[in-house]
């Protein structure tokens, strides 16, 4: 039974890790925006993080899980002789390969971290059916990255104090390239490790050899990690010289800018007790009451917490609760393990309580949070080559895409348009005040030409504004566009029209929700009865 199970929830992560949701801009512009204009031609943006002066990313653990599959695809493409991969071949790869670290290695070292055999395939199964697993793990998250990197370290961890013969140096070595790799992704990655890793110290006095074999090779992938990330930022006056007296160090960046309290208000501050009053109850529904339940009772019945997988989740979140930025998405690494202390539900209201807990949150999450943006991304170079090849000049020109009340777009599903006649600008108006978004769709748009006044400059045939096409993409439930998506049967009337081109109907905009203001009734029936992103023409009344 309880493999007929993973086989079926097996083809459910398959559905959602190719279900194109959006769960946070990091997921795109701290990984495959960050490779997609330096492998292919095309548009992108890096972020502060890479662009500052000192920089807190590290591209040493990105390149084996972005960097590396775009550069195979182009190898492809360009023996082939097809030119580049198109943006949403090169999305699904990646995605694809999120997937294979999660069911491959992930899955691996869940059943490897549970002692007892006949408690391992059920709590590879729980995990397996937990919205996380479905949604997060299959995304291009660090944080995703992270996960498989926690439970890889703690279980080669205990490989070596298991091995009381001998040193351990091939778990000593793979340990060390772990533990690089995982400072470097994120930094908080040592606070899941901390406490679990002081376990090694008596097997480090016994066997001297194991320690130099990890700090050895941690010194020597350390330095691999600090050169690649010092050719990365300095390319431009690069050498060998230049990495020993400035090299370019992201996880000190990182720590340093992260322990300023100013710096995360930017980011926005939460309650110390965010973490573990709010975002693990989120991420683990059920299950949390089920751990909380278990600290109560000494049958062990319903869980037990005295092992490392636990003090590893635990003591993570307890230092991570220090800084006072706090996402759900930090405790990631924390769902597989706190899983695995669970015991089988014998009680069918629990079972049936997370089955509904995460098929609701897994299809909100996995499927229509934010569900647009990236299909709508992937397909705005068409929308826009038709809609102008509509018009009668000939003149391309250039299109201006406004987005307003999404996510950021990542650039770089648009693709490589470098032969296309139409240049696409993206600019993104994030949640702005409507009137303000208005003004800003208002002085895109070229004046009628019978609008110039006497004295004034006309709109010139060759004028850049005269052949810019204005687009605008935003949610079906901002109510604010009603009245300029509707003709008017007055004179006097908004200047301004919108003529709907293209709609995708899974997609949802929880920054939308305003139950102080509207109710939760109809806020509800607003937001999803009118769920969808759709992509308008902006035009300007009159101008026929």
């Amino acid at each position: 039974m309880w493999r007929r199970t993973y086989l079926v929830l097996l083809l459910v992560r398959i559905y959602f890790a190719l279900s194109p949701s959006y769960l946070h801009p990091d997921e795109h512009f701290q990984g495959p925006e960050v490779f997609a204009g330096r492998i292919y031609s095309y548009p992108s943006q890096l972020t502060w993080e890479f662009t500052s002066t000192n920089p807190i990313r590290s591209v040493f653990p990105l390149w084996p899980v972005y960097g590396l599959p775009m550069g195979l695809m182009r190898w492809f493409y360009n023996e082939t002789g097809i030119g580049s991969p198109p943006s949403e071949l090169v999305y699904y790869v990646l995605r694809g390969g999120m997937f294979v670290l999660s069911f491959v290695l992930e899955d691996w070292a869940i059943y490897e971290l549970v002692s007892t055999p006949r408690y391992r395939v059920p709590t590879v199964v729980l995990v397996a059916s937990s919205y996380v697993t479905w949604t997060y793990q299959t995304h291009t998250f660090s944080n995703s990255l992270e996960t498989v990197l926690v439970a890889w370290g703690l279980v080669l961890i205990q490989r070596i104090i298991d091995n009381k013969k001998r040193s351990a140096f091939f778990s000593c070595a793979v340990l060390s390239v772990v533990a690089v790799i995982g400072v470097f992704n994120r930094i908080t990655f040592p606070a899941f490790l901390l406490i679990p890793g002081l376990q090694l110290l008596p097997h480090f006095a016994r066997k001297p050899f194991a320690l130099v074999c990890f700090v050895g090779f941690g010194s020597f992938f350390t330095l691999i990690a600090i050169l690649t990330d010092t050719v990365f930022y300095r390319s431009s006056s690069f050498s060998f010289l230049d990495t020993i007296r400035n090299p370019v160090i992201t996880p000190l960046n990182n720590l340093l800018y992260n322990t300023n309290t100013a710096n995360l208000a930017t980011h926005g501050l939460h309650p110390r007790y965010q973490h573990f009053l709010v975002n693990l109850p989120q991420l683990l529904g059920p299950a949390f009451v089920i751990l909380i339940l278990s600290l109560f009772t000494r049958s062990g019945a319903l869980a037990r917490l005295n092992n490392k997988r636990a003090v590893s989740a635990i003591s993570g979140t307890m230092i991570l609760s220090i800084f006072p930025h706090q996402e759900p998405r930090f405790l990631i690494p924390c769902v597989p393990l706190l899983l695995t202390c669970i015991r089988p539900f014998k009680s069918r209201l629990l079972l049936v309580t997370w089955i509904a807990f995460n098929a609701a949150l897994g299809f909100l999450m996995g499927v229509y949070h934010q569900g647009g943006v990236v299909p709508t991304q992937l397909e705005i170079p068409a929308i826009v080559s038709a809609s102008l090849a509509t018009k009668q000049d000939g003149r391309l020109g250039t299109a201006t895409v406004f987005w307003w009340k999404t996510y950021s777009p990542p650039l770089w599903l648009l693709g490589d348009n470098s032969s296309s006649p139409v240049e696409i600008k993206t600019r993104d108006l994030m949640g702005i005040p409507g009137m303000e978004m208005i003004h800003e769709l208002d002085t895109a748009v070229p004046k009628c030409p019978k609008d110039s006044e006497a004295g004034s400059k006309p709109v010139a045939a060759d004028d850049s504004r005269a052949t810019n096409t204005v687009f605008l993409v935003a949610p079906r439930s901002a109510t604010f566009l009603d009245v300029y998506s509707r003709p008017s049967s007055s004179d006097v009337g908004p200047p301004l029209r919108l003529h709907e081109l293209w709609t995708y109907r899974k997609h949802l905009n929880l920054d939308d929700l305003d139950f102080g203001e509207d109710g939760i009734l109809p806020t509800l029936k607003r937001v999803i009865g009118r769920r969808g992103l759709t992509v308008w023409a902006v035009e300007r009344v009159g101008c026929e």
